[in-house]
């Protein structure tokens, strides 16, 4: 029988059991434990701190004064200013207001641009371990997934099995860097390898790039900067992760304006206009001074290091993030294979919550098998926290499981 739409698309981001009942996310599963168990959730990539000062007021001000009703369906002028402001102030990007779309946070922007343009049978490329987003919305359209490995230590693309995964049908590349969750930054011979695999299949190349402003030991430099990419390019960006307003979902889409009015087709139906008086909000958060960017990095950066030195006292290999929200932690250093298992019992062993890495991934990737992810956006003393209680965590494996 047929699946349902619903059902591809819960299969393709493996909720739908063999018997065809629903299962949570291991996010939903991992915040209900941290609720029923008091543990600090580093499960989930928010933060529990509020972003600059000058945003927040922004938004403010902006709902005390009218803005609160349906805005233009392209974006508020203001953010796609800011947008193109800021492409040119820290790329040297040349865009126009016709090359701007505002969305839904950057993942109705990735919907939309996936549902735009792909058929039944087209597939797409991804890089694995990946956002969860991409293989629900992929198999929503009919398309096929076709995950690339990033493997360890350094987890940049590897060109021959990215050149062997290309074939005809191949529709879509999605290149997510700064990547979530290895933290990894595609260096620039991975990115003109990409664009050259996307020339040879005809291929439209969509970029995630939410942690653009969170790259802490290289540099991000958009794809979008390589000549040969802009006429297949659809960029995306949100400002919920370089601004700790993730419940804000403001999101965008640069593209060319044929492009902005293909995506606009389906994003219209998705959610017509959002998040009024936040629009205007990011728009000043984008227009902020060097040194606020700055200081953002540097937070971030701090966080990470005091989660990695908690992690490693704890016994667990962690690899070094460049960029983003999240550390990757080997247990197998712990005797532990199977970080599933580990993530289920870790809020009664040590009052902590981490995913298993191969909930973004598929279950053939054996490698993964034993590395968790766990989100440094949180405030210092929860990291601290979180650092000392890990630190019982050798001792609590080897009590056996009653």
């Amino acid at each position: 029988m047929e699946q349902a739409p619903w059902q591809r698309t819960a299969a393709g981001a493996g909720l739908l059991g063999a018997d065809g009942r629903l299962a949570p996310t291991i996010f939903a599963e991992m915040t209900a434990l941290a609720s029923k168990t008091g543990a600090l959730n580093l499960g989930q990539g928010f933060p529990d701190e509020d972003g600059p000062r000058a945003v927040l007021d922004a938004a403010k001000h902006a709902i005390d004064h009218g803005r609160n009703q349906y805005g233009p369906g392209r974006g508020s002028q203001e953010l796609i200013d800011a947008v193109v402001e800021h492409q040119r102030r820290f790329y040297g990007i040349g865009l126009g207001r016709g090359d701007v779309l505002v969305t839904a946070g950057a993942t109705e922007a990735l919907a939309a641009t996936m549902l735009a343009y792909l058929s039944p049978g087209d597939e797409v490329i991804v890089f694995e371990p990946y956002y969860d987003a991409y293989a629900a919305v992929a198999a929503l359209a009919g398309a096929v997934l076709v995950p690339v490995p990033l493997a360890a230590p350094d987890f940049q693309p590897d060109p021959d099995r990215l050149q062997r995964a290309a074939t005809p049908r191949t529709r879509m590349i999605i290149v997510n860097s700064p990547h979530n969750p290895t933290g990894t930054v595609f260096d620039e011979a991975s990115m003109r390898h990409i664009v050259r695999v996307a020339e040879r299949r005809d291929a439209i190349i969509v970029t995630d790039e939410v942690y653009e402003h969170l790259v802490y030991d290289e540099r991000h430099v958009p794809i979008a900067t390589i000549d040969a990419a802009r006429d297949r390019l659809v960029s995306i960006s949100s400002a919920g992760k370089t601004f700790s307003v993730t419940g804000w979902k403001v999101g965008w889409v640069m593209s060319t304006p044929e492009r902005i009015a293909q995506i606009s087709a389906v994003k219209q139906y998705l959610t017509f206009v959002n998040g009024a008086p936040f629009q205007p909000a990011v728009a000043v958060g984008l227009r902020l001074a060097d040194e606020h960017f700055d200081t953002i990095q540097q937070t971030f950066a701090r966080k990470r290091d005091i989660l990695a030195r908690g992690l490693r006292k704890a016994g667990f290999t962690v690899h070094d993030a460049m960029a983003g929200y999240f550390l990757l932690a080997d247990a197998a250093p712990l005797g532990i294979d199977d970080a599933t298992a580990l993530a289920r019992r870790m809020p009664e062993l040590v009052g902590v919550v981490g995913v298993p890495l191969l909930a973004l991934a598929r279950p053939s990737r054996r490698d993964l098998r034993s590395t968790m992810r766990f989100a440094f956006c949180k405030s210092d003393d929860t990291l601290h926290e979180a650092a000392s209680r890990l630190a019982g965590l050798k001792d609590a494996v080897l009590q056996p499981v009653p």
